[in-house]
């Protein structure tokens, strides 16, 4: 299992592109409020130059107070591709990736490409960096500047990948980067996951959620393919027990087979269809098999698998 950059998230709406457009009595409110704070902000570094205490305090100013439903992080981004603003890149492929938004519009937010963000404290744009330039807040206790990833919220325990290129949670004593599959795995699965070129660098079969930087927990398949938990849960609760790509057993269905073995057994076929033969193909082997049909299953000749397909019915050469 892998635990991705980030969490659920919910439904959220883009802020405004400027504040041009808001109206002059909140503008001259905001500059009032800018001044009181640049005020506050020179009676504090005179009287707190040596007080590593004072410094702290004010660097934590707001501390969890700001953000969205993604991050808790005290600046907004401003989109390099639209010139928007926004909390975060989750905040903007949500609004930018609605239904409602026309498909040629619709597009993601490059990550790496944000060059701007606006303090939540005191609303001065800047160049990507973790310290306001103009209060000295510090806009996010978490901070990538590869990533131009801000969170104050740091018992996700962050880090960033370099083989992934991108950041990822839960420690990174936890997790090991595969370089033949491309992406980081618990270091429970260092010996034992099966090794499958680039396989997060693709959507989850399900729900169709990118994997690679999806921020919902990933299963790793007996098969080698992956798939959102949730998803895998959710299939496993209707009765879908193979993978969706390639077919075969996601889990242990040796029980299962052995409930089928007493059924069939239980369940002559008509003297019609005794004799009845057809060719299958195992999902979970491969092999081919001529076998007696039953209206219940086949089973694999090979493996004893009852995950199989019929491919042709036996034609009168076939005997």
């Amino acid at each position: 299992m892998v635990l991705m950059e980030e969490y659920m998230v919910n439904s959220c709406k883009p802020l405004e592109s400027d504040l041009e457009d808001k109206s002059d009595k909140y503008k001259e409110t905001e500059a009032a409020a800018s001044r009181a704070h640049e005020s506050d902000l020179d009676s504090f570094f005179k009287g707190a130059t040596n007080d590593d205490s004072n410094m702290e305090e004010w660097l934590d100013q707001g501390l969890m107070q700001y953000g969205c439903s993604h991050y808790r992080r005290r600046c907004r981004i401003r989109a390099p591709c639209c010139n928007e603003i926004f909390d975060c890149r989750h905040c903007h492929n949500e609004a930018k990736n609605n239904i409602n938004v026309e498909g040629k519009l619709r597009h993601d937010l490059p990550r790496h490409q944000v060059q701007l963000v606006i303090c939540s404290l005191c609303g001065t744009e800047q160049e990507v960096g973790q310290i306001c330039t103009k209060c000295g807040v510090c806009m996010g206790k978490y901070f990538c500047g590869t990533c131009k990833l801000y969170d104050d919220d740091i018992s996700k325990n962050q880090y960033h990948c370099k083989g992934c290129g991108i950041c990822r949670i839960g420690g990174r004593e936890n997790f090991f980067h595969c370089y033949k599959c491309g992406c980081c795995y618990s270091v429970q699965l260092k010996n034992s996951h099966p090794c499958v070129e680039g396989a997060m660098h693709h959507d989850c079969p399900v729900c169709f959620e990118y994997l690679f930087d999806s921020r919902n927990d990933v299963s790793f398949l007996p098969c080698g393919h992956t798939i959102h938990v949730k998803c895998l849960k959710e299939m496993q609760q209707h009765l879908h027990y193979t993978c969706p790509l390639c077919s075969k057993s996601v889990c242990d269905m040796s029980k299962v087979w052995e409930k089928l073995d007493m059924e069939i057994a239980t369940t002559p076929m008509p003297e019609s269809y005794q004799d009845k033969k057809v060719w299958i193909l195992c999902n979970d082997c491969g092999a081919t098999s001529q076998v007696q049909f039953h209206v219940v299953a086949q089973k694999c000749l090979n493996c004893k698998s009852y995950n199989t397909r019929q491919t042709r019915g036996c034609q009168p050469s076939d005997d």
